[in-house]
């Protein structure tokens, strides 16, 4: 029989995938997976219909379209305190998810060890697993997701090559701090690791709370690599338009797996966010004012419900403790879809360790008419404990 690659031993599509079918299926409210389905706003389909209309719609460069890039370096200067050449440290790629792959396999050989903090986001350790590194966990400790940097520099060892920080986090919002990232920046030095942030809810933070990018940090900058990308701050999911920002021998070599995989991300979709970029900051301020109502909203009706939330520093989603009302995760949102028609996710997407079967995660990216009636939903549940 012809043989399916061993690299692919152990991979299943995600849960997060999987209920968003479950959903699709019973006609309910996606709660799970983060689909952003807002409006778009006109700016960028005013970019992508002239790049149309304009037939401009042939490849770009594998390193993404000039301006694109010149808007993204002027972008991160002025909203990451972070200095970048665009002609030779910036790459676009097919989405931060594309640029997470590219990244990882332009620095990383089999074998070689990545740190994730659990709880992760899926993607990351799917992608490092494919690549046939060797993933290791350090616990993110709730409510408040704090590190244990004692057992964060034990994890650490001759084979690390990597640690993946991802703030504001997918899936528990925890906004990591100057001092949390000055200490991961110093054992990268040390061990001679790459930081890969994954900054893509970078905008979307509460409470007063600041986004830093690691790279900004003059210690961390030339051992970090930096992706982020437009689907939540643009709201446009499926366009797929990301970015790394590296040093430029690692870019390099980040655009010729760019080019080797994907050649180059939509031709017109760039064109569109290069337009979407014009925008003001007060766009983005009322962005994050607007996610952190919807946080609000959503966590009184969990709450209401019996369940218990962790709420958010950034991003826009919440776990929740359902340990009180159900044996596991998987029995939890299966009755939340069920017989209340919201999807969430299990928890166990985003741990190894058993903590993940005592949660579920919830995406509060819905315009408001449809998160109030999922809140509804919740409210007049009827959760029967079966502990």
């Amino acid at each position: 029989m012809n043989q399916i690659s061993n690299r692919l031993k152990g991979l299943v599509q995600s849960d997060i995938r999987r209920m968003s079918r479950e959903c699709e299926r019973v006609g309910g409210i996606n709660l799970g997976q983060g689909i952003c389905d807002l409006p778009t706003i006109p700016e960028l389909i005013e970019g992508a219909r002239e790049a149309i209309e304009g037939s401009r719609a042939t490849y770009s460069k594998f390193e993404g379209l000039d301006l694109l890039r010149q808007r993204i370096a002027a972008k991160m200067a002025h909203f990451n305190g972070i200095e970048v050449d665009p002609m030779t440290e910036v790459i676009v790629t097919v989405g931060s998810t594309g640029g997470f792959a590219t990244a990882t396999m332009a620095t990383l050989n089999p074998g070689d060890e990545v740190i994730l903090f659990e709880p992760y986001y899926g993607y990351h350790l799917n992608t490092l697993q494919v690549l046939g590194v060797n993933v290791k966990l350090v616990p993110l400790r709730d409510p408040s997701w704090e590190i244990d940097f004692d057992q964060l520099r034990a994890t650490f060892s001759p084979r690390t090559r990597g640690i993946v920080v991802c703030t504001p986090s997918n899936p528990c919002g925890k906004v990591f701090t100057r001092q949390e990232l000055e200490a991961i920046g110093a054992l990268c030095r040390e061990f001679g690791a790459w930081a890969y942030t994954d900054e893509i809810y970078e905008y979307i933070v509460y409470d007063g709370s600041r986004h830093l990018s690691m790279a900004s940090i003059d210690s961390c900058r030339d051992t970090t690599i930096t992706i982020s990308g437009f689907s939540k701050t643009f709201s446009v999911t499926g366009w797929r338009i990301g970015y790394v920002a590296a040093p430029p021998r690692i870019a390099a070599s980040i655009g010729l797996l760019n080019d080797l995989f994907y050649v180059c991300a939509p031709t017109p979709l760039q064109w569109g966010i290069a337009r979407g970029l014009e925008v003001g900051d007060d766009y983005y301020r009322e962005l994050a004012v607007s996610y952190q109502k919807k946080r609000d909203l959503l966590a009184s009706a969990l709450r209401d419900a019996g369940l218990g939330p962790f709420v958010p520093q950034g991003a826009y989603y919440m776990l929740a403790d359902i340990s009180n009302d159900f044996a596991d995760d998987r029995e939890a949102a299966s009755m939340l879809l069920e017989s209340g028609g919201v999807a969430s996710v299990p928890g166990s997407a985003f741990f190894q360790s058993d903590r993940g079967r005592s949660m579920v995660r919830f995406c509060f990216a819905k315009d408001f008419d449809s998160l109030e009636e999922a809140c509804r939903r919740l409210r007049t549940m009827k959760i029967t404990s079966r502990r």
